[in-house]
C-alpha cells in the first residue's frame, strides 16, 4: 500500500522528464539551443511579447550574467532585438525577431502532442 502512496508523483515526475528531454530535442531539431527555447518562450509570452533581461532573470532562474550571455548569443544567431524604452533608458527592452518567432513557432507546434500528455498525466495526480 506504501507504494501507491508515491505511485501518481512518479508517473508525474517520469512524464515531466519525459517532457523536458523531448523539448530539448525538438529545440535542436529546429536549430536553438534548449535556453534559447525557453528565453524566447518567456519573452514571446510576457506582456506585450516582450520582456527585459531583469524579468528573464526571475522567469528563467539564472543569473544576471546568463541571461545577458543568453540574449547576447540569441541576439547573434538574429533571434531577438533590443529596444530602448521610450520612458526609461536605462530600460532595454527584448522581443523576438521574425526568424526567432518562426523558430518558436516551430518548437511550440511540434510539442502540441506532448504538451497534450503531461496535462493528462496532471489531471490523473492525487490530492495532497
Amino acid at each position: 500500500m506504501a507504494a501507491n502512496r508515491y505511485a501518481s508523483a512518479a508517473l508525474f515526475r517520469a512524464e515531466l522528464r519525459r517532457f523536458l528531454r523531448v523539448s530539448e530535442d525538438c529545440s535542436r531539431r529546429f536549430g536553438i539551443t534548449p535556453r534559447q527555447h525557453l528565453l524566447l518562450l518567456q519573452i514571446a509570452g510576457a506582456e506585450g511579447g516582450r520582456s527585459t533581461v531583469s524579468e528573464l532573470v526571475t522567469t528563467l532562474a539564472l543569473t544576471q550574467s546568463a541571461v545577458t550571455e543568453l540574449v547576447q548569443r540569441a541576439e547573434a544567431a538574429g533571434l531577438v532585438k533590443r529596444t530602448s524604452s521610450a520612458t526609461d533608458g536605462r530600460v532595454v527592452h527584448l522581443s523576438l525577431t521574425a526568424e526567432g518567432e518562426r523558430r518558436l513557432a516551430a518548437v511550440h507546434d511540434a510539442l502540441g502532442p506532448e504538451r497534450l500528455q503531461l496535462r493528462r498525466v496532471m489531471d490523473e495526480l492525487e490530492p495532497e
